[in-house]
């Protein structure tokens, strides 16, 4: 029984170490890229998202393609914003609404925007479909045109989504390197001061995901998301007539693909996305389970990324890091973490031991907060910095929340591994609510 015990504990052990050095590592990485761009991470910390093409320059034409089931709460306002640029075309994609989604759009975007309406039985197979039916008309309006498709990006954009002010002025300058293949914008939760819930993702995002993204340009491996996603139209072309694939998440898919295929995948700190927060729990929960099974079902893909021989390897080992994450940490962790939380209850006496005096109890437990709550210590003083709106009240609840909210992680993890269990693929569409302003400035 000891050497079980001993064994797990080792096991615990080197989980807890290689999380955190894989987190503080990315994080740290992320600020580095920062600095290293002339940003901090402040920039965008009070961003407007009203007038994406301010000071767009005139050298790419953007097609943006917004995939839709019933929207008709919030796509209004999205296509009108994206109705201004003096190069882009916007693509609705109605997939088989049964509400006003395809009129709403068609009156909001004008003569910049094309609504396609698919019908059932070809519409609601997932987003990844509803996107490839978009890109073929794309591929026939470039031709159309006549226009350059070296010089033609197409943007990813959810039915709820805001590019930021001069975000155009931003990004296309990225892809005048031809190196770079596709480009992720972080993301801002709009409705984040509508509850706990909201605030807690917009930390996630604001805080973690966008930081590490940042510190994934060092490799060229960011990650593309379903909302803010640009990419250069020679490099889908690369992967057929239906670049997008049937995952549950076609967004990290097509990052794969693009990787793969040698292209770099970049981000900026100077631009970024806002979008609406799931408000209840389940509709969350529902949510974060159809990401980490499209996550841990693109693990098997690893492999293709090392089969170039032309990719970098550290970039290919970032590859297989990031996605390794689910079975390597989460899932081993939601049984470790409570065994680490029974040992130190039922074994106090052992594990405080050191505390023999006020001094000794006062030091030894400030060490042990700095190392078990690091990841909440270092979150919560970068969510400040990025927002100095968020007061610091608000910043320690948020850092410290994540280790309570490990739970929605833990939950969703092992829903996804017996969903893959089972053989379930089903799409679970996140439910849009109506906003208070219903239209940009």
């Amino acid at each position: 029984m000891s050497m079980f015990v001993a064994v797990v504990n080792t096991v615990a052990v080197m989980v807890i170490a290689l999380s955190l050095v894989y987190f503080l590592a990315a994080m740290i990485a992320g600020i580095h890229e920062l600095r290293r761009a002339g940003a901090s991470l402040r920039t965008q910390g009070n961003a407007v998202y009203d007038r994406p093409f301010s000071g767009e320059p005139a050298s790419f034409d953007v097609y943006f393609l917004i995939p839709c089931l019933n929207e008709e709460a919030v796509i209004g306002p999205t296509v009108s914003a994206l109705a201004g640029g003096r190069r882009s075309t916007t693509i609705v994609v109605d997939d088989g609404s049964d509400d006003a989604t395809a009129a709403i759009a068609e009156q909001a975007g004008g003569a910049t925007t094309t609504v396609i309406r698919r019908r059932l039985p070809h519409a609601r197979a997932g987003k990844g479909a509803a996107l490839n039916a978009a890109f073929s008309t794309v591929l026939e309006l470039v031709a159309e045109r006549a226009q350059d498709p070296e010089r033609v990006l197409v943007c990813v954009m959810d039915a709820d989504g805001r590019l930021s002010d001069g975000a155009l002025s931003h990004i296309l300058p990225l892809f005048e390197d031809p190196a770079v293949g596709g480009s992720q914008l972080a993301v801002r939760i709009r409705n984040r001061d509508q509850n706990f819930l909201t605030r807690f993702q917009d930390f996630q995002f604001w805080s973690m995901s966008a930081v590490t993204q940042f510190g994934r340009r060092k490799t060229g491996t960011v990650s593309l998301g379903g909302n803010g996603q640009f990419t250069r139209l020679t490099a889908l072309r690369e992967l057929g007539t239906e670049p997008w694939s049937a995952s549950l998440t076609e967004d990290l898919d097509l990052a794969i693909s693009l990787i793969a295929n040698g292209w770099r995948l970049e981000t900026t700190p100077d631009a970024s996305v806002d979008q609406q927060g799931v408000e209840s729990l389940r509709r969350l929960v529902v949510q974060r389970r159809r990401w980490y099974q499209g996550h841990m079902t693109a693990g098997r893909r690893i492999g293709e990324v090392w089969s170039n021989p032309d990719i970098p390897h550290g970039r290919a080992l970032e590859v297989s890091a990031y996605l390794s994450v689910p079975w390597l940490f989460d899932l081993p962790w939601s049984i470790l973490w409570h065994w680490t939380l029974a040992t130190l209850v039922l074994r106090a006496d052992a594990q405080f031991a050191w505390a023999t005096s006020p001094v000794s109890a006062l030091v030894g437990g400030a060490i042990w907060y700095l190392v078990t709550f690091a990841p909440a210590i270092f979150t919560t003083i970068v969510y400040h910095r990025r927002d100095r709106r968020v007061g610091w009240p608000t910043a320690v609840l948020m850092g410290h929340a994540f280790v309570v909210m490990n739970y929605l992680s833990f939950v969703c993890a092992w829903g996804a591994l017996i969903r893959m269990v089972r053989g379930r693929t089903g799409w679970d569409k996140t439910t849009r609510t109506v906003e208070p302003s219903a239209s940009p400035a």
